[in-house]
């Protein structure tokens, strides 16, 4: 097998795969905290490879929880590439068409359309507090503080008690140390200026405990691309779509290709 293929998929209806979605929200078997952990750090190596390991950089557009695979050894593989842009590694995607699903969409795209390595990057954060939280990324029946989750787990951060924001499915059942890499890695990575965000190579090294911490503000800093005179993008019951095994892109803010 080579590289690319363990842990990437062109195939979204593989035989015996499984989404990391339906076993986080949709009631099939829970996942430990070892096989969380295992898909966060597979996801990041097919993000990595994408980046900066194939010979041109494949930006994804569409990371999300319902576009990763797991085989019967519970390997994540990313799927859906019909969003998906080749760029040379030292040019940035210019497509100004709006692509990928709401929830998942770093600040810039929602303002500027573009998106790009730092983008996926925001995209891999938020599926990494889904992973380590069991919540989805948007909840609309929660109270306003608490409904967008990244806004939610890093005012726990800021608060000291980032504990309370791990999935309680997982009845303590988890290895501290990696709850914390995994949930200030996701932070760190949801940063809403770009230019603060990791590349995904720094986001492993802290995932496999090769470099520290990451170091963030006590409170979410405002997005570069909103001024605070300006209204952020509400997010209504019309636009906030549920994935499902069956119909996996209906979810999807897609655009169609340039």
């Amino acid at each position: 097998m080579n590289k690319e293929s363990s842990f990437l998929s062109t195939n979204s209806c593989q035989t015996g795969a499984s989404i990391v979605h339906t076993h986080l929200f949709d009631g099939k078997s829970k996942l430990t905290w070892r096989v969380r952990y295992k898909i966060a750090l597979g996801l990041a190596s097919a993000l990595l490879y994408l980046h900066e390991e194939w010979e041109q950089c494949v930006i994804h557009r569409d990371i999300k929880s319902s576009n990763i695979m797991l085989d019967s050894n519970y390997n994540a593989k990313l799927g859906d590439f019909g969003l998906a842009r080749l760029v040379d590694h030292e040019v940035g995607l210019e497509t100004t068409v709006l692509a990928g699903t709401i929830g998942y969409l770093a600040p810039e795209c929602v303002a500027t359309g573009k998106s790009s390595k730092e983008s996926d990057v925001y995209s891999f954060g938020v599926v990494a507090l889904e992973i380590a939280c069991g919540r989805k990324p948007i909840d609309l029946n929660r109270n306003p503080s608490h409904i967008r989750l990244s806004e939610w787990v890093w005012s726990l951060y800021g608060q000291g008690q980032l504990r309370e924001a791990v999935d309680k499915d997982l009845t303590m059942e988890y290895n501290e140390l990696q709850v914390e890499r995994l949930m200030l890695v996701g932070l760190w990575c949801c940063h809403p200026d770009h230019n603060l965000r990791p590349s995904i190579r720094q986001a492993i090294n802290v995932l496999i405990f090769e470099a520290p911490l990451p170091v963030l503000p006590s409170q979410m800093p405002v997005p570069v691309y909103f001024s605070p005179s300006m209204c952020m993008p509400s997010y209504t019951s019309s636009v906030v779509t549920t994935d499902s095994d069956k119909d996996r892109t209906s979810s999807s803010s897609h655009a169609h290709s340039n």
